[in-house]
C-alpha cells in the first residue's frame, strides 16, 4: 500500500532544491572566504572600540584604585599637616603632572603632597569609629546598636560630603572629576573628627574648642583644594565669577554642622 518511503502508490516525491537560496551562495560559494573576512574585520574593530570606550570610562570616572594608596609615611605626615593645619602650607596647591602613553597623568599620591589618596581617609574613619566606641564606654552607653549607629551615621555623613563636592562642581560647570578624587578629599573630615574626639576624651570641653577648629580647617582644605580643581576646568574669564565664591563659601559653612552632627556621640 506505502512504498518505502511511507506515501502512497503514485505519490511522487518532489525533486530536491539543486539551487540552494542567495544567503547559501553567499557563505558556501567562492565569496564565502570575503564575507567571512570582512566580518571578522568588523567585528574586531566593533570589539576594540566597545573596549577603547568602556576603558576610557572608567577611567575617566573612577582611575585606578591601587593609585590613591601609593603612600608612604611621610606622605601622610605631610598631608595630616595640610589637613589639620592649612593655614601653615606654604607650598603651591597643584598637582604635579606627567605625560603617560601620551597624554597627562598626575603622579600619585607619594610624589605629589597635593595629590589626593584612601589611605588617609579609610584610617581615619576606622579611628573614628573606634574612638566612638571608647567614647561611648566612657559614657556607659556602649551597646553593639550604639557602634552600629555611628558608623552608619558615618557612612551618611561621608556620601553627604560627597553629595557637596560633586554639587559645587556640577554647579560650577566643572570637568569630570573622578570619583575616587571626590571620594578621598570628602572623607579627609574624619581626620579632624578623630582630632576632636581624642580631645573630648583628655579633656570634656576641649571639645567645643577644637571641635570648630576642625571645621573651619576643613572648610579652608576643601575651598583651596575645590579652587585648584575648578581652576584647572575652567576658563580664565569664568574663574573669578561671583558665584563660584557663594559656592565655596556655602561649603565652608556646611563643615560646621556637618562636623557637630557626627561628633555628636552619645547625645
Amino acid at each position: 500500500m506505502y512504498d518505502g518511503y511511507g506515501n502512497p502508490p503514485g505519490m511522487r516525491m518532489p525533486p530536491p532544491n539543486p539551487h540552494p537560496g542567495q544567503f547559501g551562495n553567499a557563505f558556501n560559494g567562492p565569496s564565502s572566504g570575503l564575507i567571512r573576512t570582512g566580518l571578522e574585520a568588523y567585528g574586531g574593530r566593533f570589539l576594540d572600540s566597545s573596549s577603547e570606550f568602556m576603558q576610557s570610562n572608567i577611567n575617566r570616572y573612577f582611575s585606578n584604585p591601587q593609585y590613591y594608596f601609593h603612600v608612604n609615611d611621610q606622605y601622610v605626615r605631610n598631608k595630616l599637616k595640610i589637613i589639620l593645619f592649612p593655614f601653615f602650607h606654604r607650598g603651591h596647591w597643584t598637582r604635579i603632572s606627567e605625560p603617560v602613553g601620551g597624554r597627562l597623568s598626575y603622579k600619585p599620591p607619594i610624589y605629589d603632597i597635593n595629590a589626593p589618596d584612601l589611605y588617609i581617609p579609610f584610617m581615619a574613619f576606622g579611628s573614628f569609629i573606634i574612638l566612638a566606641g571608647f567614647t561611648l564606654g566612657f559614657m556607659g552607653k556602649f551597646t553593639p546598636e550604639a557602634i552600629n549607629l555611628h558608623f552608619t551615621r558615618a557612612l551618611i555623613g561621608w556620601a553627604l560630603q560627597l553629595v557637596i563636592l560633586k554639587g559645587l562642581l556640577y554647579s560650577m560647570g566643572g570637568g569630570e572629576v573622578p570619583l575616587l578624587d571626590l571620594v578621598a578629599y570628602g572623607g579627609y573630615l574624619f581626620a579632624g573628627l578623630s582630632l576632636a574626639v581624642v580631645a573630648r576624651l583628655i579633656w570634656a570641653y576641649s571639645y567645643y574648642i577644637v571641635m570648630p577648629w576642625m571645621s573651619l580647617c576643613m572648610g579652608v582644605f576643601l575651598v583651596r583644594t575645590m579652587k585648584r580643581v575648578l581652576f584647572t576646568e575652567m576658563r580664565s574669564s569664568e574663574r573669578h565669577s561671583s558665584r563660584q565664591h557663594y559656592f565655596l563659601l556655602f561649603m565652608a559653612i556646611a563643615q560646621f554642622p556637618l562636623f557637630f552632627w557626627l561628633g555628636s556621640i552619645g547625645a
